[in-house]
């Protein structure tokens, strides 16, 4: 039993099988002319009654007008555009290598350690001059404003180190802080 039924289905696979091949290929040569003609200008076309009464313009034109000369003219224009896309190229290697070493500046605060310690200092020293105001006579109103003043300047300080700039501008940044405060701490 097993073995018919075996059997029975190598048949229908065999058979399904050469019948799909047999199908695929079905040559028309009057439809191979027309294709040749029209994608390289050689040949004829056929049947020549057809297309002398139904098709005459065609048949006169069709092989000077075959995609031939259209696909050379494009590989031409094609080989003409690589020198503008090699220099497109190298302007945005060179664009990105710029753009590179800008971002790597701005995500590193180099300026900080540089001029960290000194602004970090005059803070410190403003911080002891507001907590002495009211030993000195003033008012609580007098240190709540200098106060505010101090969280100004941190906030400054935050931001330049937060800020997507160069490090010339931070370490600029930096001193015009440590400048103003150092002017407030002077009065």
């Amino acid at each position: 039993m097993n073995r018919k039924l075996l059997l029975m289905a190598v048949a229908v696979t065999v058979t399904t099988a050469v019948h799909a091949q047999y199908v695929t290929y079905n040559h028309d040569s009057p439809k191979q002319n027309q294709v040749t003609v029209m994608e390289t200008g050689t040949g004829a076309l056929s049947p020549d009654l057809y297309y002398s009464v139904l098709h005459n313009k065609y048949k006169k034109s069709a092989a000077a007008k075959n995609k031939l000369s259209f696909r050379t003219l494009a590989g031409i224009n094609l080989y003409n555009q690589v020198d503008e896309a090699e220099a497109i190229d190298s302007a945005l290697v060179k664009r990105a290598k710029v753009e590179a070493l800008n971002v790597a500046d701005r995500q590193a605060d180099i300026a900080w350690l540089a001029e960290g310690d000194k602004v970090s200092r005059q803070m410190d020293r403003f911080r002891r001059n507001i907590d002495r105001i009211l030993l000195s006579g003033g008012t609580p109103a007098d240190k709540e404003r200098w106060t505010e003043y101090y969280h100004v300047y941190q906030c400054a300080i935050n931001a330049t180190k937060d800020a997507y700039m160069p490090n010339a501008q931070r370490k600029k940044e930096y001193l015009r802080i440590y400048e103003d405060v150092a002017r407030q701490n002077e009065i």
